[in-house]
């Protein structure tokens, strides 16, 4: 009888500590578990991307700076490219974006007006930061009337058909109007115009053969497709007014911290001389 109770007492003490094991392996493993997540909480939140609203020039800029700027600081970047009037209304209804980089300083000084944007540090609290300068040109197709064209060939009777930006959208189109105007040719041209919604559509136009020839941007002019099938002409600057492309910061974005990374990635010295390549004038 003694034997039996000695074994009863030695099969209790396995089972409990059994059970101890097993308690002692699920805290383990409900702290690793634990570790895990926030470990991957915190990669999560550092890889949050950027949201970047861009003027529609920056399309063929943009991709490789913001490649660079990832390589860099382990930040995902993601652009969304429209006409910077467009894109003005976006935020002020509330898009969450967290930078503005537009064609002009008129869009995103109406967003600090606002109070939905700020100058992201700049020494004038009242205007967007300029981070280049845009050009604009004229471009036909090589196999066009005009495969190396000029100011001459916005007074050939021949052209039918002017692709621009919409003027009230997009600075580049503001700027063709300037040049037309410049020239004396505007009445002449007013019904020949084939309006874009932006810089981009403007010079998808003139490159399928939607219209003869497009007054777009040097940066549309400078890419390998563009290049390849058709040349370009560069407005004289007297013709229209600066084309200063501004920044500004989203106000009540929650990744600020990371749009000024970027917007001091933006303005090095390295990044202007990529953006000069592209066909934008650096400011500094």
């Amino acid at each position: 009888m003694l034997l039996s109770i000695k074994r009863i007492d030695s099969i209790t003490e396995i089972m409990q500590k059994r059970a101890n094991l097993k308690i002692r392996l699920s805290a383990i493993f409900l702290a690793s578990t634990v570790g895990l997540l926030s470990t991957a909480q915190i990669a999560f939140s550092q890889q949050a991307s950027l949201r970047i609203a861009a003027a529609a020039d920056l399309q063929p800029v943009l991709p490789p700076i913001l490649d660079q700027f990832r390589q860099s600081t382990g930040i995902a970047v993601e652009a969304t490219y429209q006409a910077s009037a467009a894109l003005t209304s976006q935020i002020l209804n509330g898009a969450p974006f967290d930078l503005f980089l537009s064609a002009d300083l008129g869009y995103p000084k109406r967003l600090i007006d606002a109070g939905v944007a700020d100058t992201a540090g700049s020494p004038d609290s009242s205007s967007p930061v300029t981070y280049a300068r845009g050009t604009l040109v004229l471009w036909t197709r090589k196999d066009s009337h005009w495969p190396n064209p000029s100011l001459a060939t916005l007074n050939d009777p021949s052209l039918k058909r002017l692709a621009i930006a919409n003027p009230d959208r997009a600075p580049y189109g503001r700027a063709a109007i300037a040049t037309l105007t410049s020239v004396k040719l505007i009445d002449n041209l007013k019904p020949k115009l084939v309006t874009a919604e932006n810089i981009s559509q403007a010079a998808q136009f003139a490159e399928t053969g939607n219209a003869d020839a497009g007054l777009i941007s040097l940066t549309s002019a400078r890419t390998e497709h563009l290049t390849s099938v058709g040349n370009y002409f560069v407005i004289p600057r007297d013709l229209y007014p600066p084309i200063q492309q501004g920044a500004v910061i989203i106000t009540n974005s929650p990744n600020r911290q990371n749009a000024h990374k970027f917007l001091d990635f933006l303005l090095s010295h390295e990044t202007q001389q990529e953006l000069a390549k592209s066909g934008l004038t650096p400011v500094n």
